[in-house]
């Protein structure tokens, strides 16, 4: 993100064991400074950088606020899990376009993970008194229209993490399992996402 030439190398080579006396012969025939034109170094490719991976180049915030519609599930899990990994490296908030209601099921599978979320308040981003972020991920596209209308006034980026709304199984009627499952796959994924964006030195993430 260099086979091709040492492909190329090899070719010469297996083509040479068919002709390999007309090779040495021209190579005998060659004057001294023919012979020292052919390996100068200014002919030499320069060798490319490697390319360094896509986390490892993105900076690292010190305040971060996750938002979505109603800063119940998915902007709540993010947030903790970030607090969780960073610590107090990284400053961290979570709210949303709306305040809804505190969802038992996020307690549930965060809890399954060591992190206590209980005590969670949703709250909108209007109601947060301070908004000086350096980062605002949005994982809805409510939440991610409304960052963005941030960045007229602030000095801030937004990343858009669209992220299934695991409340949306309740509303299909599974069973409590099916529920749990859909809010475990929500918060695994951003997990994933967040130890891969905020801990790219392989720290251990949960």
């Amino acid at each position: 993100m260099a086979g091709g030439k040492g492909e190329e190398r090899g070719g010469g080579g297996s083509g040479g064991d068919g002709g390999s006396g007309a090779s040495d012969k021209a190579a005998g025939d060659a004057s001294p400074a023919s012979q020292g034109a052919a390996i100068s170094p200014a002919l030499q490719p320069e060798p490319r950088p490697a390319p360094q991976p896509v986390s490892q180049t993105l900076a690292q915030p010190g305040a971060v606020l996750f938002a979505c519609t109603l800063n119940a599930v998915r902007s709540v899990m993010a947030a903790a899990m970030l607090r969780h990994l960073k610590g107090r490296q990284i400053y961290v908030e979570s709210a949303g376009v709306r305040a809804g209601d505190p969802d038992p099921f996020v307690a549930v599978v965060m809890d399954e993970i060591g992190i206590d979320t209980s005590r969670h308040k949703p709250q909108t981003i209007e109601d947060l008194h301070d908004t000086s972020f350096d980062l605002v991920v949005s994982l809805s596209p409510e939440a991610h229209h409304q960052a963005l209308e941030l960045t007229r006034t602030m000095a801030v980026d937004v990343e858009y993490w669209p992220t299934y709304d695991a409340s949306m199984a309740i509303e299909a009627a599974g069973s409590r399992e099916q529920i749990l499952d859909a809010y475990r796959q929500v918060r695994d994924q951003l997990l994933d996402t967040i130890a891969k964006r905020f801990a790219p030195d392989g720290s251990p993430a949960v």
